[in-house]
């Protein structure tokens, strides 16, 4: 009598069908678009980042205002924004204000706000547009800091809620 050795159904499956399972796996593997990016398309992408960021600053304030339990926002007026200079120079204002030493509790703000700038420099830096220099961190003690806190993280909210509105601005240096 002879034995009849029955191998499983997957070893032979699995040997049939590897050399079309490394094909589809090399399709997988290629990028999904082979046109190079244009320097449009990588500015468009970059302006698109600076306002998701925008947002999620906008998003961290808000969460810090409910968990301190503030007050709405009071109305601010902050400067337009004119461009990627202005833009920058305007932000690196308000995280020398973010940065007092006070501020303790508006740490991720001013993280965001810094990293904010990073992106927006990147993006002139890209477009060949001109910065201004940093401007000097006044050193103060306020009589009340909690207020300063207060009217500093509603600039920083008001002028990027109107960034989402002026995106096109940051196109231009």
């Amino acid at each position: 009598m002879t034995k009849c050795i029955i191998k499983p159904f997957f070893v032979f499956s699995f040997r049939m069908y590897m050399p079309l399972a490394l094909v589809y796996a090399s399709f997988l593997t290629l990028p999904a678009c082979t046109t190079p990016a244009t320097k449009r398309n990588v500015i468009q992408i970059q302006v698109h980042n600076i306002v998701n960021l925008a947002q999620t600053t906008v998003a961290h304030i808000r969460k810090l205002r409910m968990q301190l339990l503030m007050a709405p926002p009071i109305e601010i007026t902050t400067p337009p924004i004119k461009g990627l200079a202005n833009f920058s120079h305007y932000l690196k204002h308000l995280d020398n204000e973010l940065r007092s030493p006070d501020t303790d509790l508006l740490s991720q703000i001013q993280a965001d706000v810094s990293s904010l700038d990073g992106k927006v420099q990147s993006l002139g830096l890209m477009m060949n547009c001109p910065f201004q220099p940093r401007p000097t961190a006044e050193v103060s003690r306020f009589l009340f800091p909690e207020i300063h806190h207060y009217r500093t993280i509603a600039k920083v909210e008001n002028y990027l809620e109107n960034l989402h509105l002026n995106r096109e601005k940051l196109k231009v240096c």
